[in-house]
């Protein structure tokens, strides 16, 4: 009677096959070594002084990672928060407000799940002349900053090592899940390629003027350095303030606080350092 030969551990098959049936899914050596370097420096953008991703370079170094098909992104709720008109003449401004469920769900090349990550944001889109543009902008701002949000939960390689901070530097170097010698001794198939310094994604071309002369007095504003260059805690809280109301995201907002709180301690400044 034939008999077969089970393949040895090493050996790549597609699909599952008796020896990899019932283990659990894991990364791959060549995908934990990526995971466990520093991100490079030129995917990283300063806005309104703080380091960031963008959503286009995250879904490139997912697929990087994990290959095409590797990963899925599923909207698991996607809710209208705000609609508000605002008029000025016979004309309207939309400000609208979305937020996001997003689930980032990680595959290995035969198809078994690894594990997934759920997370959720707000997007805003902000007087816009158009409110169909201003509706799809706000749904794509939720959707890719919960997208990030989730990736993030990967390491330093998706962003981690900017809430440090905004540092490019690693912050992650060791998982007891994943000991060093499970894939440091193995070398990258193929170096990293250099790639150019990532650029935002370009915006709908249909911007009213008007709206579109509002912020520019604080474009380029780094108000957390302002910050830390303040005389006293005062001076802190209207920089914040200031931060606010031009958009600054929470993270953001709460570092300037942190410094605020810094100087009341040291000033003995009773007065709240920020909202």
């Amino acid at each position: 009677m034939p008999q077969g030969t089970e393949a040895p551990a090493g050996t790549m098959a597609e699909g599952p096959t008796s020896h990899t049936l019932f283990q659990a899914a894991r990364f791959s050596a060549y995908q934990l070594r990526m995971l466990h370097g520093g991100i490079q420096p030129n995917r990283v953008r300063m806005l309104r002084g703080m380091a960031h991703l963008e959503a286009w370079d995250v879904r490139r170094q997912l697929i990087r990672v994990f290959g095409f098909g590797g990963f899925s992104i599923d909207t698991v709720s996607l809710d209208l928060v705000s609609e508000r008109e605002t008029k000025n003449g016979d004309r309207s401004k939309w400000t609208i407000v979305y937020r996001a469920q997003v689930r980032l769900t990680l595959y290995t090349p035969d198809g078994r799940q690894i594990t997934y990550f759920e997370d959720a944001a707000a997007g805003d889109a902000i007087n816009q002349p158009s409110l169909g543009d201003a509706h799809d902008l706000a749904m794509k701002t939720a959707v890719s900053q919960a997208l990030k949000r989730c990736a993030v939960n990967l390491g330093d390689q998706f962003g981690l090592s900017l809430y440090n901070n905004g540092s490019s530097d690693p912050v992650v170097h060791f998982s007891a899940a994943h000991p060093p010698q499970e894939w440091k001794p193995v070398e990258p198939p193929a170096p990293e390629p250099e790639d150019p310094p990532v650029q935002p994604e370009p915006q709908a071309a249909n911007v009213d003027l008007d709206s579109a002369a509002e912020p520019v007095a604080a474009q380029g504003r780094d108000y957390l350095h302002e910050a830390h260059q303040a005389p006293d805690a005062a001076t802190v809280r209207r920089i914040w303030q200031a931060a606010r109301a031009d958009g600054a995201v929470e993270e953001y907002l709460a570092q300037i606080a942190e410094v605020g709180k810094g100087k009341a301690a040291q000033g003995g400044d009773t007065e709240r350092s920020a909202a």
